[in-house]
C-alpha cells in the first residue's frame, strides 16, 4: 500500500486548498478512504470519510459546509477540497486507507496571515 498526499501550502484565513493524495498498490476503488489530520502538538483527528464508489460521505462537524471529499477511482485518486480555512484547521494532513490504517507522509497546511 502507497498513498502520496500532496497540495499542502501555505495560504490566508478564508482561502482555499485543494489536497490530493495517490493510491497504489491495492484496488482502491474496492476501498473506503478517510482524510485525518494533525494539528501542532495534537493526535490525529478524523476529517472525512468517501465510500468505495464515492456516494456516502461524512464529515467532522468542524469542517462540514467547508470541505468536499471526492474521488476517481479511475485514476485511483483521493481529493479533499477545502474553502472557508481557519487558522484551526493548521495541521498535518493525511489520506487513510480505512481498512487497515495505512496513512501517507501527509501534508502540511498552513492557516495564517
Amino acid at each position: 500500500v502507497q498513498l502520496m498526499e500532496s497540495g499542502g501550502g501555505l495560504v490566508q484565513p478564508g482561502g482555499s486548498l485543494s489536497l490530493s493524495c495517490a493510491a497504489s498498490g491495492f484496488t482502491f476503488g474496492d476501498e473506503f478512504m478517510s482524510w485525518v489530520r494533525q494539528p501542532p502538538g495534537k493526535g490525529l483527528h478524523w476529517v472525512s470519510t468517501i465510500s468505495s464508489d464515492g456516494r456516502i460521505t461524512n464529515y467532522a462537524d468542524s469542517v462540514k459546509g467547508r470541505f468536499t471529499i471526492s474521488r476517481n477511482n479511475a485514476n485511483n485518486t483521493l481529493h479533499l477540497q477545502m474553502n472557508s480555512l481557519k487558522s484551526e484547521d493548521t495541521a498535518v494532513y493525511f489520506c487513510q486507507k480505512l481498512r487497515g490504517g495505512n496513512r501517507g507522509l501527509g501534508t502540511q497546511v498552513t492557516v495564517s496571515s
